[in-house]
């Protein structure tokens, strides 16, 4: 399987963006897509997830601010971002895996088996 984000771009501070990561194959559908971000110099750091059933996870740093969402197949995740900030630039990767994942381990970078290219976020301020 392959995901191919795209979205990103250079957006001032307040602002929004939108990122979608679609999966190669269109009977895909994995427990759980999520989002990942990796800031320069940084490691790669959870942002949110979301679940089959669509239960979904945040980061702390983007509650109330970002939402994540499924489309009706299951094989396509999107990222809405709103008043972003410039600490929020990063590349931006979605992730997955087959595997079901306990809730406990969605925000482990280590528990992806499949991961997007990464596409750059850039907040000016």
């Amino acid at each position: 399987v392959q995901l191919q984000a795209s979205g990103g771009g250079l957006v001032q501070a307040g602002g929004s963006l939108r990122l979608s990561c679609a999966a190669s194959e269109r009977t895909f559908n994995p427990p759980h897509m999520s989002w990942f971000r990796q800031a320069p110099g940084k490691e790669r750091e959870f942002v949110a997830a979301i679940s089959r059933s669509g239960y979904t996870y945040y980061d702390d740093s983007v509650k109330g601010r970002f939402a994540i969402s499924r489309d009706y197949a299951g094989n396509m995740v999107n990222l809405q971002m709103n008043s972003l900030k410039p600490e929020d630039t990063a590349i931006y990767y979605c992730g997955t895996t087959r595997r079901l994942l306990d809730p406990s381990g969605v925000a482990l970078v280590g528990v992806y088996d499949y991961w997007g290219q990464g596409t750059q976020v850039t907040v000016s301020s």
